[in-house]
């Protein structure tokens, strides 16, 4: 993400190529082991508003569903800790997965960030109609986008940790996991508190500088569009009235979702395969395939209908 957006929050994961950091990497290829991810709470020291922001996120059990569900879906090499606490290393603001995979920091500054945001945008925006009217507050906005964003870390925690090899950057690569994790398992939710989040900070940004066109991080207004393209992709009969119709996400875009959704969903069970857990081998190796029967035909529908794509948008 642009630095000037982390000086709004900085949603950003710190890749940190010291010495230290070096030798904390040099287990990674170790044997397996039965790894597990556990979610630890040391905010005591926190201020008051910023505790209350970590009570909202510990009430909701979004940490511990994406915990859980990797405890049961991936064999591990090594333990996972999460920790939602000021200490965390110099230099770091934001939601950060340590380089071996084996840490991931969630400061309840930032935390009382993202609250404080999206409390501004319950007052200022209009609702997407797909958010249900009691769940459009900053409480459960930020527990819908914190657990996109900690999907974002896992992704980076499962790539470090089991070496997974990436065709792009690995932040992209991350976003997907997001998506991949909550649209499957979640709902549509997380997608969309997430991208009113970024639709706001995207706008605090204001005009981009080089270091935000240079980042290793997308654009933030194209990560909104990601995010909601995966999204109307994985269920176009249910999503394309509510984001396309609507114009949260662009015509333009909208018959590439799909095909899109349908790769990265594919991709991501494919890349985890080889790694489920003995009592997940069965369910993963379901999905899986039935990923892949699902990319085969949206690559189909799609080069019938490319040629007209092509022409509508000259």
């Amino acid at each position: 993400m642009p630095a000037t957006a982390k000086s709004a929050i900085g949603l950003t994961c710190a890749l940190l190529v010291t010495g230290s950091a070096a030798t904390a990497c040099g287990g990674v290829g170790e044997a397996a082991t039965d790894g597990k991810v556990t979610v630890v709470y040391q905010d005591a020291t926190s201020p008051p508003e910023e505790r209350q922001t970590v009570a909202v996120v510990r009430k909701s059990g979004v940490l511990e569903q994406l915990a859980d569900w990797v405890n049961t879906a991936v064999a591990l090499p090594h333990d996972l800790i999460v920790k939602v606490t000021p200490q965390v290393p110099p230099g770091v603001t934001d939601a950060v997965t340590q380089p071996d995979g084996r840490t991931i920091y969630l400061p309840p500054r930032f935390l009382k960030q993202i609250h404080d945001v999206l409390g501004k945008v319950t007052k200022t925006v209009k609702r997407p109609a797909l958010l249900p009217e009691a769940d459009y507050n900053a409480d459960d906005l930020t527990a819908q986008s914190t657990q996109f964003i900690f999907g974002h870390e896992m992704g980076h925690a499962l790539q470090r940790q089991l070496l997974l090899a990436n065709l792009g950057l690995e932040e992209d690569a991350a976003d997907g996991f997001a998506s991949f994790y909550t649209v499957n398992e979640v709902g549509p939710a997380p997608s969309l508190a997430t991208a009113v989040l970024f639709d706001e900070l995207a706008r605090e940004e204001g005009e981009l500088t080089l270091e935000g066109f240079s980042s290793d991080h997308p654009v933030t207004q194209q990560r909104v569009f990601n995010f909601l393209c995966y999204l109307e992709g994985s269920d176009p009969g249910k999503y394309h009235a509510p984001l396309v119709d609507t114009g949260y996400l662009p015509k333009t875009r909208a018959p590439l979702c799909p095909q899109a959704w349908a790769m990265l969903d594919y991709g991501w069970w494919t890349q985890l395969e080889p790694h489920f857990g003995k009592g997940f081998k069965t369910k993963g190796g379901r999905s899986q395939e039935e990923a892949r029967e699902h990319l085969v035909a949206e690559t189909k529908a799609l080069a019938e209908q490319l040629d007209e794509l092509r022409t509508g948008q000259t």
